[in-house]
């Protein structure tokens, strides 16, 4: 090995220098490369650095150790220090640097910073213009790695931040921002680069690069710097500052790799670095350095307990029967109480891949590790054991202890709310032994309520893996979310849609079929209602005549809490008799779909009779006043009404209140249109009159306006007249009557009257004077004068008929 050297000091005063120069070059270090160094090898004295030192005070001044890449690959190690001048310059600094080829490395496979205080650095230029290389740089014993376990454990509360940002600092190309190391000596950033060389991978320890001392840190190219601690509020951001002289750190670093490697150190023992090195795995993964320190006896936390487990859950066979004893001991020791969520499901997949391949008593600790936790913990996340662990006697102790605690809690009521700890503490049963027939049907009554009230899909394949490995928890729990089924189908189909259930076995099972197909029934068939309602029917298997409640879970998938259209409930009318609908209580959707009809709507006349006829006690109060007078409405429009119209609507309307607009609307306008009609009873006519309602006059007025009656009124002179007639007959009803009757004459009667031809006028005088007398004919002609006002002609008309 031939390693260059070169010297180079601080200027004298008065020379040209402005900083210094280099008093010796070995051969191979070009003019460029002279440019490249100085700036890395260069020295900046302390602020409060005196200008006549003692020589305690000099040697007490911070010494600059470097290790620098250069731009072509090759690298410089450099040791500068403060030396005693002469003249005006009573203290200077003195730089020795060693040039290392690419690739070369140091003998005996040292790491850079191994060469601190190396004797072969010296604080002169020795004589000569060219200083013979170098064939070897060798420590001094002890130099460096003397003492690193003390100062290792003094600087406790720092190591895994530290090593955590060394780690990150080591894996960026380029660096983005160099980590910064506060120390009172610069001898103790050496020994921190030395603690990280040892617990880095050996690749990233060798392209460390660092100084132990500068003023600028933020200019500096190395990956670690100290600085002292006087120019911390210098620093700048953008920083990973490390004041490992102030106040101790918050919190802990979440590397686990790092914290890892600082309880290493803080037990004295960085041999293990080297045997964790040994191990596969990615570098700087925690896996194999926790796994080394547990089987070694080092305490560690949560989360590097939990990568050892996954580390060893994947590698099964890197470790010899002997380690992986030492590592399940350590997992599993009582005298751990930090356990958390994701480390016992890191167990449980170490049991997993330990489970046949290792000796149940190594295995064992870790089942009862996991069903303690289950029972006790409450984590319902965890994959648990299979049964064949526990037949031997550690099962049979274990279930002894765990036995009483899993019945006292099934028994209590608030258990079952916990859809996954109930789900646990069931499966965790059978695995012990622990017999629950006593207590599964309170169980299962109050599970199945719950599963559909929970939101979280993540209960799903722990269920699953009950219902297949308990018979009877599947017959029971399926049972009875059929039987939930009607009541709120739409709870179990979202059930159903979080949580694929076993549908298998001899269970008829009808509801739960209907809700897992309603979905791909509405995919399928898309708005067509009635065609998904005989889909998700026919899907339960059952005939409604045998199982009546089919009728209400389809009807409860189908339209949910909407009511039918009539032409709907007319189907599920004639799905199933009136003693099915009555038993599955989906008549009263019959009834919703008739009060909720259009007044227009055609098929509500029918339904509404139909339902009064077939459910005659259940309809009852309000309800049956409504429907009473929307049948009211269908035999008025038939001919087949009693007499006492206008008193029957009225009083069905009282009953009915407060009553839908369009049943209102509907019966009142079936009432008018007969009372318009040329063949109505005066008696209903008259009683209709002096009603004094203003609804049924409305109605009326509608009635009046429409299309049809106009067209009439323009067509048939008899009809124009009896018109006439009615609305100038009874000046004396009431103001509702005779403001409508007056807006009708004007607005209805007199522009039809308007298109009559002389010869259809005559028709209507005449069809006037034959109604009444001619005194009504001259009333009527008196009306129709273009310069006669309406009300004179019904004052005129009423003197004529009281006369």
């Amino acid at each position: 090995m031939s390693l260059a050297q070169l010297h180079y000091t601080s200027a004298a005063p008065g020379s040209e220098a402005s900083g210094g120069r280099f008093t010796a070059v070995g051969p191979g270090i070009s003019a460029s490369m002279l440019d490249e160094i100085e700036p890395l090898i260069g020295y900046e004295f302390p602020a409060d650095a005196p200008f006549l030192p003692t020589d305690a005070e000099l040697w007490s001044l911070p010494q600059a150790f470097s290790f620098s890449v250069l731009s072509d690959g090759s690298r410089l190690l450099c040791r500068t220090v403060p030396v005693r001048g002469a003249g005006s310059a009573p203290v200077r600094f003195h730089a020795h640097a060693v040039h290392l080829p690419v690739d070369t490395r140091l003998t005996g496979g040292r790491l850079p910073v191994d060469a601190w205080r190396s004797p072969q650095w010296v604080s002169v230029t020795p004589g000569g213009a060219i200083p013979d290389p170098l064939s070897s740089l060798p420590p001094r014993h002890g130099a460096v790695r003397e003492g690193l376990g003390d100062f290792a454990v003094s600087r406790s509360p720092w190591l895994a931040s530290v090593f955590a940002d060394l780690r990150r600092v080591s894996e960026e190309s380029p660096p983005v921002s160099p980590v910064v190391l506060v120390e009172r000596q610069s001898a103790d950033v050496a020994r921190w680069i030395a603690l990280a060389g040892a617990a880095l991978p050996r690749e990233s320890a060798e392209r460390l690069t660092f100084t132990t001392y500068t003023r600028k840190p933020g200019l500096a190219p190395h990956r670690v710097v100290g600085v002292l601690p006087d120019d911390v509020r210098e620093l700048g951001g953008g920083l990973r500052v490390h004041t490992c002289t102030g106040s101790r750190p918050q919190g802990a670093s979440e590397d686990a790799w790092a914290e890892t490697a600082a309880r290493i150190w803080r037990s004295r023992a960085p041999e293990l670095f080297r045997e964790a090195g040994e191990l596969p795995g990615e570098p700087f993964a925690a896996g194999p350095l926790a796994v080394t320190a547990l089987c070694a006896g080092i305490a560690l936390g949560a989360n590097e307990r939990a990568s050892a487990a996954d580390w060893a859950a994947e590698r099964p066979y890197a470790l010899d029967a002997k380690q992986t004893r030492q590592l399940v001991e350590a997992l599993t020791s009582p005298g751990v109480d930090d356990r958390t969520g994701p480390e016992f499901d890191a167990v449980g997949r170490l049991f997993g891949a330990l489970d046949g391949r290792s000796p149940d008593t190594t295995t064992a600790p870790l089942a009862a590790m996991l069903v303690t936790e289950a029972v006790r913990g409450g984590n319902g996340s965890l994959e648990l054991p299979g049964r064949s662990a526990f037949t031997g006697p550690d099962g049979e102790a274990i279930g002894s202890v765990l036995g009483p605690e899993i019945l006292a809690e099934l028994s209590a009521p608030a258990t079952s709310g916990d859809v996954a700890r109930t789900v646990q503490l069931l499966r965790v049963a059978r695995l012990l032994d622990v017999d629950c027939a006593e207590f599964l049907p309170a169980v299962v009554r109050r599970l199945a309520p719950a599963l559909l009230a929970e939101d979280d899909p993540e209960f799903g394949p722990a269920l699953l893996e009950l219902l297949d490995e308990q018979f009877d928890v599947r017959t029971a729990l399926l049972g009875a979310l059929d039987r939930i089924a009607p009541d709120d189908p739409e709870a179990v189909e979202r059930l159903l849609g979080r949580v694929t259930l076993p549908f298998t076995g001899t269970q008829a099972l009808p509801h739960l079929r209907m809700c897992a197909e309603a979905a791909e029934a509405r995919a399928t068939l898309g708005g067509d209602r009635a065609a998904v309602w005989q889909r998700v029917l026919r899907a339960a298997g059952l005939s409604p005549f045998a199982e009546p409640m089919v009728l209400r879970t389809a009807a409860g998938l189908v339209w949910g809490d909407r009511a039918p259209t009539t032409e709907e409930a007319r189907l599920l009318l004639e799905a199933a008799t009136s003693d099915a609908h009555r038993t599955a209580g989906t008549w009263a959707r019959l009834v919703d779909a008739a009060l909720g009809a259009s007044a227009d709507d055609e098929e509500a006349a029918g339904l509404t009779h139909d339902l009064l006829r077939g459910f005659p006690q259940e309809i009852e109060g309000r309800v049956r006043g409504a429907l009473m007078l929307l049948d009211f409405a269908r035999e008025v429009g038939s001919g087949v009404a009693e007499e006492g119209w206008v008193e029957r609507a009225r009083k069905l309307c009282a009953q009915a209140e407060p009553v839908e607009p369009a049943v209102r609307e509907r019966a009142f306008g079936a009432l008018a249109v007969r009372l318009l009609a040329h063949d109505r009873p005066e008696a209903e006519l008259y009683a209709f009159v002096h009603s004094e309602d203003a609804d049924l006059v409305a109605a009326y007025d509608r009635a009046a306006r429409t299309d049809g009656v106009a067209q009439r009124l323009r067509a048939d002179a008899a009809y124009a007249a009896d018109c006439f007639g009615v609305w100038t007959a009874y000046p004396h009803a009431g103001t509702v009557w005779n403001t409508t009757a007056d807006a009708l004459l004007r607005d209805v009667l007199r522009p039809a009257v308007r298109t009559h031809s002389p010869a259809r006028l005559k028709e209507v005088e005449q069809a006037v004077e034959s109604a009444g007398s001619s005194g009504r004919a001259d009333a009527f002609r008196a009306w129709n004068r273009p310069s006669t006002l309406g009300r004179l002609g019904r004052r005129i008309s009423g003197r004529v008929r009281r006369g």
